[in-house]
């Protein structure tokens, strides 16, 4: 359903506004999330296989320096035969941490 209204001699065209919005994809895979740390604290989880404990990561995510997180991602990502890669993340994350702590202190 469309109006047309005549103003100064052009026509313009009125469109409903479920028409608009429908020329635009609106994505809800993300709908509740609000922070860059909670999407990428979701996306470590899944890499790592571990949706249960995604809180745990979007915790971390928030917390610790990007660099860390990324460094013990792609350890884990580079090790084979991996029975666990959770807790390989965690094991190389506090490592890292340490290694980070005693570089502060020198």
């Amino acid at each position: 359903m469309t109006k047309y209204i005549k103003k100064r001699g052009k026509n313009k065209e009125f469109s409903l506004v479920g028409d608009v919005l429908k020329k635009y994809k609106i994505d809800d895979k993300d709908k509740y999330v609000s922070r860059e740390f909670q999407k990428y604290g979701y996306e470590l989880a899944k890499e790592l296989g571990d949706l249960k404990g995604t809180s745990l990561y979007i915790k971390l995510a928030k917390e610790t320096p990007r660099g860390l997180l990324e460094s013990a991602k792609n350890f884990v990502k580079d090790a084979a035969n991996v029975k666990s890669k959770p807790r390989l993340f965690m094991w190389k994350l506090q490592q890292l941490k340490k290694e980070s702590k005693a570089k502060k202190q020198k």
